[in-house]
């Protein structure tokens, strides 16, 4: 019996040829895309910010909130950071600290620490506050040593009394000379107090409040990022 073998015309054999270049061309052509993906995500840097309901964006729209805007500030200018938003609402500095080591298993490498605001409303003493950012600022450190640490310096109304708002209000530049961080000295400059720019509850910032806000944050994160 005879064994019967495929004979292909040279115009079939040409065919595959052609199938074979093409796919390896769509392969290579793939890779390097790949490539080229995996360079621009290895060389884009992270900005994480680290706060209450005042980063989480309360009462608004997440694209609203100032660490969003912050993004797109980013993006107009050209610049190869990404924004983490890790703000958690009702957050104080000891629940900040608690929850650190997990917010620590990214790499970071400018980090804003927004907390303390609702220490100062609870009327916790400002050693406590204190020492827990100044806890954080350590760990942080320990995890990056490469980390830029931003502060942003709260105040709060002189209802606990004037000596417990200006201590409170000394805590964020005090701690932020003692570690070489940069400090934003007021993050609710021309928002805080207005009734227009704040939702009705008096203390979280409607979307126009976070507008100013992100022009605040920029002015001092800008020089960091570039």
């Amino acid at each position: 019996m005879r064994c019967n073998t495929l004979n292909l015309p040279e115009s079939a054999k040409l065919f595959v040829g052609r199938l074979i270049s093409r796919a390896g061309r769509s392969a290579l052509l793939a890779l390097l895309v790949l490539l080229a993906t995996t360079a621009a995500t290895a060389t884009t840097k992270t900005v994480l910010f680290y706060g209450d309901s005042l980063t989480a964006g309360y009462g608004l729209d997440p694209d609203e909130g100032y660490p969003a805007l912050i993004q797109k500030k980013i993006d107009a200018a050209g610049l190869p950071w990404r924004v983490v938003n890790a703000g958690l609402s009702g957050e104080t500095t000891a629940g900040g600290l608690r929850r650190l080591d997990w917010i620590l298993r990214q790499k970071i490498d400018v980090f804003v620490l927004e907390l303390g605001g609702n220490d100062g409303l609870r009327g916790i003493a400002p050693d406590v506050t204190r020492e827990n950012l100044q806890a954080m600022i350590d760990r942080i450190r320990a995890k990056y040593p490469d980390v830029t640490i931003v502060i942003a310096g709260m105040q709060i109304p002189t209802n606990m009394g004037p000596d417990f708002a200006e201590a409170f209000a000394r805590i964020f530049p005090e701690v932020a000379e003692k570690n070489r961080a940069v400090l934003i000295p007021f993050l609710l400059e021309g928002v805080g107090g207005i009734p227009e720019l704040n939702l009705p509850d008096g203390i979280h910032p409607t979307a126009e409040g976070h507008r100013i806000v992100a022009e605040t944050v920029w002015r001092h994160l800008a020089p960091v990022l570039r």
